[in-house]
C-alpha cells in the first residue's frame, strides 16, 4: 500500500512540515490552549498531564510551547530533581501527591512518579522489592487522582535510536543546550535495550482505562508539539469563554500638582542596543 502523499504547500520535500505552516498552526494551537485554561478555572478543573519518554525525545520542547501563553497561576509545570535522603524515607507517591492541582489548576510534569518504571529501575537506583511494590500500587494510586476528581493524562515520547543519538551530538555543540547532558544521559545512552525492556513492561502494567498512556511520535519535534497539543486539547471538552472585546476609555490627565522626580536620580539600564 502507496503511502498518501502529501501536499507540497504543506510539507518539505522531506517529509517535514513547512517552518511558516507551523508557525501559524502553533499560534492556533496556543489560543485555544488560553480558551481551555479559561475554562479549566471556569469549572474548577483539576489536570494532571505527565510528559515521559526516553533523553532527547523532545518532551521540554513540547512543554515549553505550551505554556508559553498560559497564566503560570493557572498552568504549572512540576520538575523535580533527585530525592532528599529525607524523601528516600518517605512514601514513594508523597513528594509527587505534595504538588498535585487544586481546583481550577492544571499541573504539567515534566518527569513524574514513573521514574521507578525508567532510571530508577534501569540504573539501579531502587531495589527489585521497590519496583515490584510500584508497579502494585502505581494504578491503585492513579485510580485514586481519578475518582478524586483529577483528570490524568499521560503521554510517551517515542523517539528512535538514530534520532536520539543525532540530538545527543546537536547537545554537544549547542553551549545553550550542553547542560541538558548529564551524566545520567551519557550513561543511559549505553542501555537502549534496557530502557526499552523497562518501557514496554511498565505500559503492561500502568496502561488502565482510567490514565491511558498516549504515545507520542517525536522523531520530528515540530510534528509531536502540534500533534500532542492537538490531542490534549480534544481530550477535554472545553468552550470558548474568551470575554468581549473591551473599549479602554480615555486615559485620565496626571493630576494637578503632581511633578515627577528628575529622570537623572534613577538607574537606568546601559543602553548598549
Amino acid at each position: 500500500m502507496r503511502k498518501q502523499e502529501k501536499p507540497d504547500d504543506i510539507y518539505t520535500s522531506k517529509g517535514t512540515i513547512k517552518k511558516k505552516v507551523y508557525e501559524k498552526e502553533l499560534a492556533r494551537l496556543q489560543v485555544e490552549l488560553v480558551k481551555l485554561q479559561a475554562w479549566i478555572k471556569h469549572k474548577q478543573l483539576k489536570i494532571v498531564v505527565i510528559f515521559e519518554g526516553r533523553d532527547a525525545a523532545g518532551k521540554g520542547g513540547t512543554i515549553k510551547r505550551i505554556t508559553e501563553p498560559l497564566n503560570p497561576r493557572t498552568c504549572r509545570v512540576v520538575a523535580l530533581p533527585a530525592p532528599t535522603d529525607r524523601e528516600k524515607t518517605q512514601w514513594y507517591f508523597q513528594r509527587y501527591a505534595n504538588h498535585l492541582p487544586a481546583s481550577g489548576e492544571m499541573v504539567i510534569m515534566d518527569r513524574s512518579w514513573y521514574n521507578r518504571a525508567g532510571v530508577e529501575k534501569v540504573m539501579g537506583f531502587c531495589t527489585a522489592q521497590e519496583y515490584e511494590e510500584f508497579m502494585r500500587s502505581c494504578p491503585e494510586f492513579e485510580r485514586m487522582l481519578k475518582r478524586s476528581g483529577i483528570l490524568l493524562i499521560k503521554y510517551w515520547f517515542s523517539v528512535s535510536d538514530k534520532e536520539q543519538e543525532k540530538r545527543f551530538q546537536d547537545r554537544l555543540l549547542d553551549p545553550t543546550k550542553r547542560w541538558k547532558l548529564s551524566p545520567m544521559d551519557l550513561e543511559s545512552r549505553k542501555k537502549w535495550l534496557e530502557y526499552s525492556k523497562a518501557k514496554d513492561f511498565m505500559f503492561a502494567h500502568t496502561d488502565i482505562k482510567q490514565a491511558p498512556w498516549y504515545v507520542v511520535n517525536s522523531d520530528v519535534k515540530k510534528h509531536a508539539r502540534l500533534n500532542c497539543i492537538s490531542h490534549l486539547l480534544s481530550l477535554i471538552d472545553y468552550q470558548d469563554l474568551t470575554p468581549k472585546k473591551i473599549d479602554l476609555s480615555e486615559r485620565p490627565t496626571t493630576g494637578v500638582g503632581y511633578v515627577r522626580p528628575p529622570l537623572e536620580d534613577q538607574g537606568f539600564v546601559p543602553e548598549v542596543f
